[in-house]
């Protein structure tokens, strides 16, 4: 390559560098609510998925979910209670790092005796949800809002 096919790419070069700095200039708050959405629709749909049908929920828990120690049915309304109460909580970010726990409770145990080949998938849910439960949902959320109006702080929380 000649040195002048190389001066002109150098500018090229500079401003994709340039662009991907400021990749890392996006708030973290950004993260914290998508994180909290996308995690909250996975727990959500299953939830509702639950709901629509009961008994087919039931034998499910019955034939091929398997929980040890619980029976299929409070195995299911616990199941189901974590997917449709938690989801709520982490998107209004209201009590939202402590929302985080059943469902990673939740994703251990489906990882564990459920599913262990979607170890993949679990894994991003669990860095999402370790990721809230370590930074907090952010300033876009009602625990935020509560640590102002309390402690004059958002640390706070």
């Amino acid at each position: 390559m000649s040195s002048a096919a190389a001066t002109d790419s150098t500018p090229a070069m500079h401003k994709l560098l340039v662009s991907l700095q400021t990749l890392g200039r996006i708030p973290v708050w950004v993260f914290q609510l998508l994180f909290r959405i996308c995690v909250a629709f996975v727990f959500w749909d299953s939830g509702q998925t639950k709901i629509d049908s009961w008994q087919s929920t039931i034998l499910l828990f019955e034939n091929e979910y398997k929980v040890p120690v619980l029976s299929p049915e409070i195995a299911a309304l616990l199941a189901t209670t974590v997917e449709l109460a938690c989801p709520v909580l982490l998107v209004v970010g209201f009590g939202a790092r402590l929302a985080t726990l059943p469902m990673l409770a939740m994703t251990f145990v489906i990882e564990a005796f459920v599913y262990p080949e979607d170890w993949l998938q679990h894994l991003t849910w669990v860095s999402m949800l370790l990721f809230i439960l370590s930074r907090g949902p952010g300033p876009v959320s009602v625990d935020y809002w509560i640590a102002r109006k309390l402690f004059r702080s958002p640390n706070a929380l």
